[in-house]
């Protein structure tokens, strides 16, 4: 069965809302990751924020936008649903955050050759075809230098009970009645280094990212959740997300741009002084 990415214009227009499932990534997730990137950041001379720019490949909502935005970061969002990035610009203007979204997939981003310092890809590369293309692109935007942040979902026995079967499958805990994953298309940290060593990313670091609960009965809570009697955004909470040892869920990680620039390939035309291309 394909996955099902329509859920993200479907359901997009409430990422914040705690009652959607889509903030089930928001919950505990986004502080996991976001406080690990920065501590990457931070270790590295010259990639602090402001004026740093970054870039946010496939942002959804907006929810790491914003983290890296109120750190002091020129943050560009892109993604392909325009009902997310129209959640993500209200929730923004709200509260007081200025983040420019663009409509745009990752496997041909709307964004010029070297203009970032940063470019994370944070849940995506397990939901697109051309995984390849994506990381190609994600280099393409770094400046030398640059770092790439990312996390996805590894390809074991572990991420095919708890992303497929206990989140998708089984009746009583699935998180939406639609597949959100196909476990082929997850991707095993062997895999994804070679994919970023063919442009020209160096990994710095592999970490594990996954629910760091010790107690059994928090998969009751997915149920729980589907049934309203807790929200989703409390589900992710309670699953208390973070570092942790094993990569065998998902994990996190970052690589360096090594290359020139001038082996890059910009595809895109430049249109005069106006361009919002960045």
């Amino acid at each position: 069965m394909p996955i099902d990415n329509d859920i993200y214009n479907r359901l997009g227009r409430s990422w914040w809302d705690g009652d959607n499932p889509l903030n089930l990534l928001h919950g505990s997730m986004t502080a996991a990751r976001f406080g690990y990137f920065r501590q990457v950041l931070a270790g590295r001379t010259g990639h602090g924020p402001a004026p740093a720019r970054a870039l946010d490949v496939g942002c959804g909502g907006g929810f790491l936008a914003e983290e890296f935005a109120r750190a002091g970061y020129h943050v560009v969002g892109v993604d392909p649903s325009e009902v997310s990035l129209q959640a993500a610009r209200r929730h923004a203007v709200e509260h007081g955050l200025e983040i420019d979204y663009r409509a745009g997939a990752g496997e041909r981003l709307p964004v010029r050759t070297g203009g970032f310092d940063v470019v994370y890809c944070a849940d995506v590369l397990e939901h697109v075809a051309d995984v390849d293309a994506v990381i190609g692109e994600c280099a393409r935007a770094l400046k030398p230098d640059g770092v790439f942040l990312f996390d996805t979902i590894n390809r074991t026995r572990a991420s095919r009970l708890l992303v497929i079967k206990v989140m998708q499958q089984w009746r009583f805990t699935r998180v939406l009645d639609t597949a959100l994953h196909d476990w082929d298309m997850f991707i095993t940290p062997d895999e994804l280094a070679a994919g970023c060593a063919r442009h020209g990313l160096r990994i710095g670091e592999l970490a594990g990212l996954a629910p760091r609960t010790r107690n059994p009965l928090r998969i009751l809570d997915f149920g729980r959740a589907r049934r309203g009697a807790i929200s989703y955004g409390e589900l992710g909470r309670r699953l208390d997300f973070g570092r942790v040892r094993s990569t065998a869920v998902s994990y996190m990680g970052f690589a360096v741009a090594a290359g020139p620039l001038t082996n890059r390939t910009d595809p895109l035309t430049p249109t005069g002084p106006g361009c919002p291309l960045g």
